[in-house]
């Protein structure tokens, strides 16, 4: 098995500061927000209660984070040990995807200081898929800080604190699958209930299943993504062929994806929606075509095996379920004529700097704890 070692360098870059000060013009939106309330700074409305943010930082962003959960299912389900080098730099991206997203719902509900009541067993609704998945979220980032937690300690002087935190570790890897599972498949339900203001080309019964297969193949995709462009930021060398290895597995779960929505629009004989020339079908026909691409290039052999195709691929699979989920939730959903929905400038704003402070925490941990294998050894 690969060592894992501190990358080191420089943090403070020129890359580091532009995610810096990103994230700075964020602070007086959220500001804002948390001194005049949602209106001042978005454009949510009855009609659009979710808007970008739930969209993007729990619906999407904790898919694009689910590298952790997908590595987990490939190395510890299905006993691929030969990724195990992988396996620790994924699980940090998913670790500050997840845990900023459960901060950023802080800023997406109104009565954010009344959270705490999600969790109170007199005011839970134990049978509301949002309860699942706010409780499942919300565990799931406590066990990836816990599987990462051995990061902390591989220093001399704590053999003992790592060898104990070490032998209970298979209870936080079954936990890091069983938790993803449920929130994933459950995001899809919550958009069952939308019933007929949800456009047939996304409402489906299907729905918690495609979102969690989408989930596991976006974790693939990002995984390929991250390391690619980690070592060429860092200038360590390509992990070209594990990376091309693990890209095998995307293509199988493309094609069961792409026969369940794409049979149950035929059987459902909704098909023909995709012809219909409005915004809705082009964005339909976007996000397929966004799917297809790393299905042709990663069933080639010749192809998938060259860095720069692989690379796009990932960047394809990643970008596609991004837009599966924006689509399902924003662009097919329509709560009636009277409600108009776009993300105002300050919602953009405070997203890129949730995403700026992302970045930014995974670039100090590689640099100071050994996540990613050793140069010698990759």
């Amino acid at each position: 098995m690969s060592e894992l070692k501190p990358v080191k360098g420089k943090i403070f870059t020129l890359p580091f500061f532009i995610l810096l000060i990103l994230s700075v013009i964020a602070i007086p939106f959220i500001v804002k927000r948390f001194m005049y309330g949602l209106g001042a700074v978005s454009n949510l409305s009855d009609g659009y209660p979710w808007g970008m943010w739930i969209v993007y930082d729990v619906v999407t962003g904790t898919a694009i984070a689910c590298g952790g959960y997908a590595m987990a299912i490939l190395v510890y389900i299905f006993n691929k040990g030969q990724y195990h080098p992988l396996v620790r730099s994924a699980l940090l991206a998913s670790m500050f995807g997840y845990t900023l997203a459960s901060v950023s719902i802080f800023f997406d509900v109104g009565r954010y200081w009344q959270m705490y009541n999600i969790f109170l067993p007199w005011y839970s609704n134990t049978n509301s898929v949002m309860f699942e998945v706010a409780a499942c979220i919300a565990t799931y980032v406590l066990v990836m800080w816990l599987e990462f937690s051995p990061a902390f300690f591989e220093k001399p002087g704590q053999e003992k604190t790592l060898k104990k935190i070490n032998s209970a570790m298979f209870i936080f890897i079954a936990l890091g699958v069983l938790l993803p599972t449920m929130h994933q498949s459950s995001l899809g339900s919550l958009m069952i209930i939308a019933g007929d203001k949800l456009s047939g080309l996304w409402q489906t019964d299907f729905l918690p299943l495609l979102f969690l297969i989408s989930a596991i193949m976006m974790g693939f995709g990002m995984v390929i993504f991250e390391s690619m462009f980690s070592s060429v930021h860092l200038e360590r060398p390509l992990e070209k062929s594990l990376l091309s290895k693990l890209s095998g597995v995307i293509p199988k779960l493309l094609i069961v994806f792409l026969i369940i929505r794409f049979g149950d629009l035929i059987f459902k004989g909704k098909l023909g929606l995709i012809f219909s020339f409005n915004f809705q079908s082009l964005m339909f026909v976007i996000e397929n075509l966004l799917f297809i691409y790393p299905l042709i290039i990663l069933s080639s052999k010749e192809k998938k095996d060259q860095s720069k195709y692989l690379f796009l691929s990932a960047a394809s699979l990643v970008l596609a379920g991004a837009v599966y989920r924006f689509d399902t939730f924003l662009v097919g959903f329509n709560p009636g004529v009277n409600f108009h929905y776009f993300p105002s400038f300050a919602e953009i704003m405070i997203t890129v700097g949730i995403i700026s402070v992302e970045i930014m925490a995974y670039l100090i941990f590689i640099k100071t704890l050994p996540v990613l294998p050793d140069v010698k050894h990759a």
